[in-house]
């Protein structure tokens, strides 16, 4: 029984396009939210939650709907390429959307020489990351406040602040290229909804029930590759820079539809999705395990008591380390420059780096000691790295914060390595999507409400309250961890020594 590298790196070829959009989506969409349509951070949250609102029933839908998909390219495959040929074009448009914008705020750009100038003299009353409220012009005077050096702690304390409540005057002013970015935004989301569940399905359909932590590894390693790639080109554009605050995001997400459109046609063009799920049926079939294509006479197999309360109390874990990880992940790369002056770019690929070397031998390790064990040890780590990036502050060693953001990165890996292969191997009949459905149902709960609780901690006692507030979600799933007793591998000993590297149950 081994793991077919080739065949789960080509099929997570869907997974990096996605990770490589959710990247550019969580880093760019806050910043375009604040910086230049100068939403608050809860309502910015409340947009940055939008997509898990529709994620709450569309990836149960087409997760269920892929489940009873036949065609002759297999019953995920259509969703994931018809998804993702929409998502390039409507990302495309959100480029354009921006730009508009972007043209109401030409007085405050970055090159106009007047422009800090123009913010004073709009006599403005701002909320800077403290949490304080300061009216610019009893703060400064004119000539103090247009002297301001770009990148000091001055810039990120009343500039940026200035900034955003400019632009919602603007926005006020004319709505209307607020309405074309939030209906494009809209579509985009469907898009992306309508091919996630059956993506993230397509795993567990070509691959041995006793494979999947390892398989999940190389699928997350994937995903990380794309965030990572998206981050680099986040560099290069200069995207985490404060003094690019209002800059064109057009060419960037030009490049990341194409980092997409190639990822498509890798997938397209390698994955042969019903040759693949019908070999998986015939080893299992000469294995002995039991498959989601398995069907009781009676139908799908209910689960017991102990089952269902396992699956209930994994799905809540799942709720509470995404409502920590999310409001994170979502609110950093506005916190970045507000808070530590820093590109959040780097920082990220620190952490992506560490979870990318992390995967495998996760995996491996999960095969050893079990699922939940690993998962445990990870939101520990996480959560611990979380409340110690509460005391980084502008001008921390950069080494500290590698050593954190590295943890984080870490810890992630740990936990989203295992909790996925948890839920599905509960999976019985042919189900798998709905128990994907399920997964999806609770990170995504998480995932709408925390963007914009989070926001209003913030707003009322300021962006330091970020790290504090994930922190606290991530460690309260060690309780809820604890309860869960369904899900895990059991390892057993091996048969053969090349066996050794293989997951088994």
């Amino acid at each position: 029984m081994k793991l077919s590298y080739k065949k789960t790196v080509l099929v997570g070829f869907a997974f990096f396009l996605i990770c490589a959009f959710w990247q550019a989506y969580d880093s760019i969409i806050p910043k375009i939210l604040t910086d230049k349509f100068g939403l608050t951070q809860s309502m910015s949250g409340l947009i940055m939650g939008l997509d898990n609102i529709l994620a709450l029933f569309m990836l149960p839908l087409f997760g269920a709907i892929s489940d009873r998909t036949k065609t002759r390219y297999g019953k995920r495959t259509p969703y994931i390429f018809i998804g993702t040929v929409l998502a390039v074009v409507f990302f495309l448009l959100l480029g354009v959307s921006d730009l508009v914008q972007l043209k109401q705020l030409d007085e405050i750009t970055m090159d106009n020489p007047t422009a800090l100038q123009t913010l004073y003299d709009a006599d403005l009353t701002v909320t800077t990351p403290d949490g304080e409220t300061v009216e610019i012009s009893k703060e400064f005077t004119k000539t103090e406040f247009t002297e301001i050096e770009k990148g000091s702690e001055d810039y990120a304390k009343y500039v940026t602040p200035a900034r955003q409540m400019f632009a919602r005057q603007k926005t006020l002013d004319n709505p209307k290229p607020f309405i074309f970015f939030m209906a494009i935004l809209l579509l985009l989301l469907i898009s992306m909804a309508i091919f996630r569940s059956p993506a993230v399905a397509l795993m567990p359909d070509v691959t041995l029930k006793p494979l999947r932590s390892k398989a999940n590894a190389i699928i997350n390693l994937m995903g990380s590759v794309g965030g990572i790639l998206v981050l680099v080109l986040g560099i290069v554009f200069g995207t985490g820079k404060l003094d690019n605050s209002l800059m064109s995001y057009l060419l960037f997400f030009a490049c990341i539809a194409l980092i997409m459109t190639a990822a498509l046609v890798v997938f397209a063009l390698t994955v042969r999705e019903p040759k693949w799920s019908e070999e998986m049926l015939t080893e299992s079939a000469q294995l002995g395990i039991e498959t989601t294509d398995d069907k009781p006479e009676n139908g799908d197999r209910k689960l017991q008591k102990g089952e269902r309360t396992s699956l209930l109390l994994l799905l809540l874990s799942v709720i509470l380390w995404f409502m920590g990880y999310n409001a994170v992940t979502s609110k950093y790369s506005v916190y970045a420059g507000s808070v530590l002056n820093l590109d959040f770019n780097m920082t990220l690929i620190i952490a992506q780096a560490a979870a990318i070397i992390s995967y495998l031998p996760v995996g491996f390790i999960a095969s050893k000691v079990g699922r939940k064990s690993c998962i445990l040890f990870g939101i520990i780590i996480m959560g611990l790295s979380f409340f110690a990036a509460s005391f980084l502050r502008m001008g921390t060693s950069m080494w500290v914060m590698t050593i954190f953001f590295a943890l984080a990165g870490i810890g992630w890996a740990t936990i989203n390595v295992n909790s996925f292969p948890m839920v599905v191997e509960l999976a019985t009949g042919s189900n798998v999507g709905r128990y994907t459905g399920f997964y999806y149902t609770a990170s995504m709960f998480a995932q709408t409400v925390t963007p914009y609780f989070s926001g209003l901690i913030m707003d009322r006692w300021g962006m330091r309250t970020l790290f504090p507030y994930g922190a606290i979600f991530v460690l309260l799933a060690l309780l809820s961890m604890q309860g869960v007793r369904h899900g895990d591998n059991r390892p057993t000993a091996k048969q053969v020594v090349l066996d050794a590297f293989e997951v088994e149950d």
